[in-house]
């Protein structure tokens, strides 16, 4: 695992950079490449003069504009002589996360008038999950379409963050070009380089669409040099690395081929895409082929296949096979057929090779099988994704509050929710655990596993989560963290005239459980994670992530203020006066070593000797964590005990305790 931090100055960075980095006002900004393997040696750094990546920021960035169409594009187009389709462009936008894509999503589809002029429509549309406007961020990949001088534009909003990578993998299958979208200030960040170098092994054209670039410490240049280097590093070609630059404001609706000259509108933006983008190669008389690229449920019409059509006619009511290798084939009947036509899905009688469409009918379709006609159709190559990095075991609750809150509470429910997931997230993987009530889940990270946590409790479900190993003044505090999680560090620079300092680490993916919080603790909150995950190295030996003991209820019962305010001294508290607790729940954080069992329910003895004044009684604001808090500070001997209602931690008696 790579990590890179930074003490930031104000001052401008202009010279090019072996990886992406970001700087902010006076802050200790470190950026940690999410990466597993203790070795650099694969990587290379790559030098260019100066002026070769220089431009000019009065006047266009290109003229003519040659567009990008890779050579890998145009060979396998003369190879198998198809057709392209020129009536329809496909596209994914990708960015790292808060590099502003949704709301660029937004504006185009304000501008190409999707909705009507009086309709009230919301921040971040294509964010329609709950999860994803309670945390901001894109979690599902999202399907629409606008059309513009009569072509239509299909758009898929993809996730950036690096945990939901599986997603942007799949979809890349269905597009011929992506915008990658890049911050003006922060430029190309880990994500960034994770998806491009993506999209550059398909053979996809790309867009570089330098975003707010309105905000006033934008750096279009260095952006656009960075970028370039990126190109060159991940091995692209010369028609990659020619690509087409638009400079935008997502949150103005404004593009232009110059930051300081840009249009009304998105107008450049679009006809970039129609000009740099190809159409879809298509075979249009032949045998009917489509790929299962994402799948959606619907409590009418049932399974609903996502994806985009390689070749042949696609009809409603028609008998197709669906196969996930020659040998392996099923036969299955179209009932419903629906094209995006602006934010909605629209049903059709037909669909021509080339355009997404979603597909009913087909009951038990799984992501990466082919639709195909049902003579003489043939499968296409599976969908393959990176391996996972990190697992969790996930068992049945088996505390005293079991079944008061959830509705699904056996191993049977756990077990099939838990498979279920696996029919449309590629990028997790389930196995029977130890027991029959334990299930190992293995995901891309840790936000990849708590957002499927936090769908199942919003669903009704109970069960029990155990992790499974799988400014300059804050730099010591940090360093001194970093070694304690076997982190390496291989490369320290010193930017800027105010002390701005950039470290990177490679670390086990395991020692990040509880990093984000620890570091933002050092540097005083001023720190900024990202990751992204590199390659499998060896084992790094014994990771301790955490000092303090857990502070553990003696009984159960409901606690007091009178026990609380003695228990309080023993460390910080989880809970206040007036909640069910049971016995070896955790209660607090015990201020040293080792856990330390306390009697929160106590009550104050009733005596007939009356004292001259009350004592009065000041508790401590209980500390209030999250579920992403509580998977980051249990140990391999606790628990997180997950219901509807409540997140609740305890002891594990089962696992062997371990020595701090």
């Amino acid at each position: 695992m790579e990590m890179v931090m930074s003490f930031n100055s104000s001052s401008s960075i202009s010279s090019p950079l072996l990886y992406p980095k970001l700087k902010l006002g006076r802050t200790f900004t470190p950026l940690i490449h999410h990466l597993d393997c203790l070795s650099s040696s694969s990587r290379t750094s790559v030098s260019l003069p100066k002026q070769a990546l220089k431009f000019r920021s009065k006047t266009p960035v290109r003229s003519p504009v040659k567009c990008s169409v890779s050579q890998t594009t145009e060979a396998r187009t003369a190879k198998s002589q198809l057709m392209r389709r020129q009536d329809i462009r496909n596209i994914a936008i990708v960015a790292h996360v808060d590099h502003g894509k949704t709301t660029l999503v937004d504006a185009m589809l304000k501008q190409a008038k999707v909705f009507r002029d009086n309709q009230v429509v919301k921040e971040r549309i294509m964010d329609s999950n709950d999860l994803e406007r309670e945390r901001g961020i894109t979690i599902l990949s999202k399907n629409t379409s606008i059309t513009y001088k009569d072509t239509k534009i299909n758009i898929i909003d993809t996730p950036g963050h690096s945990d939901f990578g599986g997603e942007v993998e799949r979809i890349l299958n269905m597009v011929e070009g992506i915008l990658l979208v890049v911050d003006s200030v922060e430029g190309p960040m880990p994500q960034t380089r994770f998806v491009l170098k993506k999209a550059l092994e398909f053979g996809h054209a790309v867009v570089v669409v330098v975003n707010k670039i309105d905000r006033p410490s934008a750096r279009p240049d260095y952006v656009i040099n960075s970028t370039f280097e990126l190109f060159i590093e991940l091995n692209a070609s010369d028609e990659q690395c020619d690509f087409q630059a638009i400079y935008a404001s997502g949150i103005q609706g404004k593009a232009g081929l110059s930051p300081e000259d840009l249009a009304e509108d998105l107008g450049p933006l679009f006809e970039s895409i129609i000009r740099c983008i190809p159409g879809p190669k298509i075979d249009k008389d032949g045998a009917l082929q489509m790929l299962a690229t994402n799948i959606e449920y619907d409590e009418h019409k049932g399974r609903i296949a996502i994806g985009r059509l390689h070749a042949g006619e696609l009809q409603k009511g028609m008998d197709v096979k669906v196969c996930t290798t020659e040998d392996a084939c099923r036969f299955a009947r179209i009932s419903e057929l629906f094209v995006y036509e602006k934010f909605s899905r629209v049903p059709v009688e037909k669909v021509q090779a080339g355009d997404i469409c979603a597909v009913c009918g087909v009951d038990d379709i799984q992501i990466g099988e082919t639709i195909a006609d049902k003579q003489y159709g043939k499968p296409l190559p599976a969908i393959k994704v990176e391996e996972p990095t990190v697992k969790m075991a996930f068992a049945i609750n088996t505390s005293p509050f079991v079944g008061r809150e959830g509705k699904y509470v056996t191993s049977r429910n756990l077990r099939d929710r838990l498979y279920r997931e696996l029919e449309r997230n590629l990028a997790m993987k389930v196995e029977d655990g130890e027991t029959a009530d334990m299930f190992i889940v293995s995901g891309r990270g840790t936000l990849h596993i708590t957002i499927l946590i936090e769908n199942m409790r919003r669903e009704g479900y109970e069960f029990m989560i155990a992790t499974v190993e799988v400014p300059e003044e804050h730099m010591g505090a940090v360093v001194e963290l970093l070694g304690k999680r076997r982190g390496q560090m291989f490369d320290m620079q010193g930017v800027g005239s105010e002390g701005t300092t950039f470290l990177r680490y490679k670390i086990p993916t395991r020692g990040l459980l509880g990093l984000r919080n620890a570091i933002l603790t050092a540097s005083r909150g001023t720190a900024i994670l990202n990751t992204i995950f590199d390659c499998y190295g060896p084992w790094a030996g014994d990771i301790h992530t955490r000092d303090q003991g857990s502070l553990v209820a003696f009984e159960e019962g409901t606690t007091s203020s009178y026990a609380l305010a003695s228990s309080q001294e023993r460390g910080q508290m989880f809970v206040s006066p007036g909640v069910d607790v049971y016995k070896s729940q955790i209660v607090g954080i015990h201020q040293r070593p080792g856990d330390l069992a306390l009697n929160v329910c106590k009550k104050k003895a009733a005596t007939n000797v009356r004292s001259n004044k009350e004592q009065t009684v000041v508790l401590d604001t209980p500390l209030d964590y999250s579920l992403d808090d509580c998977i980051e500070y249990i140990q391999e001997d606790e628990l997180v005990e997950v219901t509807p209602s409540s997140i609740r931690m305890c002891k594990n008696a089962k696992m062997a305790k371990k020595a701090r």
